[in-house]
Parts: C-alpha cells; structure tokens; sequence
C-alpha cells in the first residue's frame, strides 16, 4: 500500500521531467541540424551592442543613446550558431559611433553611417559572418553639452514602521549626507538633491543599519560620486519614566520686580523610547509661566509644558499650578 501511494506521488514529476527533457533535447537537436551540420547560408537578426567613442573633451551625452542595436548579418549556420554562443564573450563584437567631428549636436542615420564607415562595424574575422544592415533604431540622436559637477544632499524616500510597541528615535542617518554629481551642465544646474528608490521597513523592533542603492533617474545621463548610501535609524521599545525637580521658568518677567516661583520646581511622566528617556535631564524639559498673565487679584497660575521631539507624551503633572510671588525693587 505505501509503495503504491510513493509511485503515484512521483509519477506525474517524471512525467512532466521526462516531457521538459524530450523538447530539450529536440530543439537542441534542431539547432545542431539546421546550424551546425548545415553548410547552406542564412539571415538572421541579433543584438549587437554600440560604443560611444572619442567624446570630445568637456563635453557630456546630454541624452541617453540605445546601447543595444539590432542587426541583420548572414553566414553559414554553423558559423551563425558559434557568433550566437559566443559573441557576449567578444568585447570587439560591436557598432562604433565615432564622435570625434561633430558639434553640440548630430542625429547619426545608421545604416548611412556604416556604408560610409564599414570600419565601424566591428565582427571579429573569426566568426565568418558579414554585416548586412541595422533593422533597429534606423538613427541615433547624439546631444551634447558642456560638462558640470555640483555637490547635492541626499534625500530619504525609506518608510520605517516600528512593531506595535516600538517607536523611532532621533532622526535617520545618511551617509554620506552630500554627493557629487556629474552630467550635462543644464541638467546638473537643475538638480538640489538626489534621492533614494522608495522602500519602506515595516514591523521592526530593532536599530536598523543596511544600505540602499543611489540611482540616478531614467533618461538622465548623470554620474553618482555614490552608487548608495548607509541608512541607519535608532528604534527602542516605548517605556514611561518619572522626572523630578524640573524648574520652572517665569517669560515677560517685570525689571522692577522680584518675581518667584512657589514650588519652584515640578514633576511629571514622560512616555518615549526606553534609552532615550532614561537619558533625559530635568533640564531639558520647559515648564513655562507667562508673567504677562500675572494679576495682583489672581492666584495660580497654568503651567505649559514643553518637551524634546522624541518625547511622545507626558503626563501626571504635578502640581498642574503654581503660584507667583511678586515683590517690588526698591531703588
């Protein structure tokens, strides 16, 4: 009974390997039929890559230009099946688009080009193939403009979301927080900052350190001093803690008088990451009194609270007045 339930579990598996194997084998039997034992001659398209060459000095590709061109060539199948398995290997395999006489800008109709510069196709003599013509694009558009490098600000487009219970402290930080840029001078004078991809780094309960690539945006011939930039955020878990002794400050105070708190100091709860409050001073908490709200008729007196940013409530304030004493300056 086992032996017959293994049989019907991997039965289809080999059935569908066996398939995959048997078209395998036929369409490389194919190709060695029709390419490699045939002697008879074909056209064939196939990518071929183009090179940019002699740019002229301070001057930048103010556009990108295709680096793949497709081409038609004919050869004997055999020598057509080595090209297609080899050319990747071949750096000389190429279409060269010669820069050297042209101005800030010149649109390049290919197949013209190579007619007149057959030296600009470059095959390698030991593939045994000829170049017939360039099927796509038809031209190349060549725009240049004087070169320029200007120093940005990275910006962040990462999202972090904290576990339930967590919270960020402090602000990310970027490395490097500046970078060169290099490109096509109206482009370059535009630019006030690169940035990164948006992502996003969800239900994390932990400091985060990775990096993130820098790319520039598609279509914009630029260069990047940095290909990416280190990301780091500080994430603790929210606690509360009990400060004391806070002072009070008086604002709008009167020259001629004398002017005291009573209590002088108060206390309260604040709610913040766990490392980040346990290092918080009584200091640089404010607990504030406008004198310009003193009244000989009045007797307490509100007290407004404020804390750092990363602070992410306060509560129990104690006590929630307070008096002032007033005396005048005798002179």
């Amino acid at each position: 009974m086992n032996k017959e339930g293994s049989i019907k579990n991997i039965s289809p598996f080999f059935t569908w390997h066996n398939i995959s194997t048997v078209l395998s084998v036929t369409f490389l039997a194919f190709l060695l039929w029709l390419f490699v034992k045939s002697e008879d001659e074909y056209n064939i398209n196939s990518d071929i890559p183009i090179e940019i060459r002699n740019l002229p000095s301070s001057f930048v590709l103010n556009e990108e230009v295709p680096k793949i061109a497709k081409v038609r060539i004919r050869g004997q199948g055999r020598s057509l099946f080595k090209a297609f398995l080899l050319k990747r290997f071949f750096p000389e395999f190429k279409l060269v688009l010669d820069l050297e006489r042209i101005s800030e800008e010149y649109n390049f109709v290919l197949n013209e080009y190579f007619d007149r510069y057959p030296q600009k196709v470059v095959i390698p003599p030991s593939f045994d193939i000829s170049f017939i013509e360039v099927v796509h694009p038809s031209s190349i558009r060549i725009n240049l403009d004087e070169y320029k490098e200007k120093e940005v600000y990275v910006k962040s487009n990462i999202y972090v979301k904290p576990k339930l219970g967590y919270v960020l402290v402090g602000k990310p930080l970027i490395k490097p927080e500046y970078i060169n840029i290099t490109g096509a001078r109206n482009l370059v004078e535009n630019i006030n900052y690169v940035a990164t991809d948006y992502d996003s780094i969800l239900d994390v309960e932990k400091n985060i350190n990775t990096f993130f690539p820098l790319n520039p945006p598609n279509g914009q011939v630029l260069e990047y001093s940095h290909k990416k930039i280190i990301y780091k955020q500080n994430i603790q878990e929210i606690s509360e803690r009990i400060i004391s002794e806070i002072p009070i400050k008086v604002l709008n105070q009167d020259t001629q008088m004398r002017i005291f708190a009573s209590p002088q100091t108060v206390s309260l709860t604040v709610v913040g990451g766990e490392e980040f409050i346990s290092n918080l001073e009584p200091s640089m908490i404010e607990a504030i009194v406008d004198f310009n709200n003193w009244s000989e008729s009045k007797q307490f007196y509100e007290i407004k609270i404020k804390t750092p940013d990363d602070v992410l409530d306060w509560m129990d304030l104690s006590p929630m007045n307070i008096e002032l004493v007033v005396t005048l300056i005798n002179n």
